[in-house]
């Protein structure tokens, strides 16, 4: 597994369940094209997953 995740929010969160945008707020992105870095491991892993539809993620 990489080192570091690079998280970048590419969709909206209007609209979308409360859940989701808990979990977009809990990545730290707060706005459309925002990127930040994680720490590659499995609680930001199922984070990522959780919300795959509004994220692209890149490993460095």
């Amino acid at each position: 597994m990489a080192n570091k995740l690079l998280v970048t929010l590419k969709k909206s969160v209007i609209g979308r369940p409360q859940d989701q945008r808990e979990t977009v707020k809990a990545l730290g992105l707060r706005k459309l094209n925002q990127t930040v870095e994680h720490q590659d491991n499995a609680a930001i892993r199922g984070m990522i997953n959780k919300v795959a539809h509004l994220v692209t993620v890149k490993e460095q």
